[in-house]
């Protein structure tokens, strides 16, 4: 099953990215990380296929992690600010959504932003859409979901692949099982057809 995000989140949160005009490339981006071991897999599998990505980084992993933070944007990848300790939006006041975001800001420098589980108010996305282009995605792969097999993360996430798709994945530990089997053949599905990875550029 293909995930894509309804037409009502979509009219409920105007001026965000999901989708690129792209009828030659998709956008792969990886959420939560930097994560060692996690985060040096995904950039050597990438550069196997010539691939670029944006990262969706955490503040607080940057801060613990600043050398594989470097590795991302040496490898010549896009950076985004996921916030800096992963909080919901729903269950904070936009006073401190803001604040955990500024904290991420101070270490994580771009123009990019996703807010984390796609959780965010209409406040709070007005007060960081001044500052940042605010990306989630159409393409939804579930590599989080230890209940779902990597197959069926697989045929989920390939299927119906086109241009200018924006595909979420995940940087992280939990997520590896899922991810380690799609993303070598979402590279090699993209190949067949003549899709670009590219990084976001808005």
């Amino acid at each position: 099953m293909r995930i894509k995000p309804g037409r009502l989140l979509r009219w409920m949160f105007p001026g965000v990215v999901w989708r690129m005009d792209d009828p030659d490339g998709i956008y792969l981006t990886f959420d939560d990380g930097p994560t060692p071991g996690v985060t040096e897999w995904i950039l050597h599998t990438l550069d196997r296929y010539d691939a670029k990505a944006t990262f969706f980084v955490l503040g607080k992993n940057v801060e613990l992690y600043p050398d594989l933070y470097q590795m991302i944007i040496d490898r010549g990848h896009k950076v985004g600010n996921h916030t800096y300790s992963h909080q919901k939006g729903w269950t904070m006041t936009p006073e401190r959504y803001i604040e955990d975001v500024d904290l991420a800001a101070d270490m994580v420098h771009t123009e990019l932003f996703r807010p984390p589980y796609a959780r965010i108010t209409r406040t709070q996305l007005h007060e960081v859409s001044q500052r940042y282009r605010v990306v989630m995605w159409n393409v939804l792969s579930r590599d989080y979901n230890s209940h779902l097999s990597p197959k069926a993360c697989l045929r989920g996430t390939i299927k119906g692949l086109r241009g200018g798709d924006i595909i979420s994945l995940h940087d992280s530990a939990k997520s590896f099982r899922n991810t380690s089997y799609v993303l070598p053949a979402l590279l090699r599905a993209a190949r067949e057809k003549g899709l670009e990875c590219k990084i976001l550029e808005l």
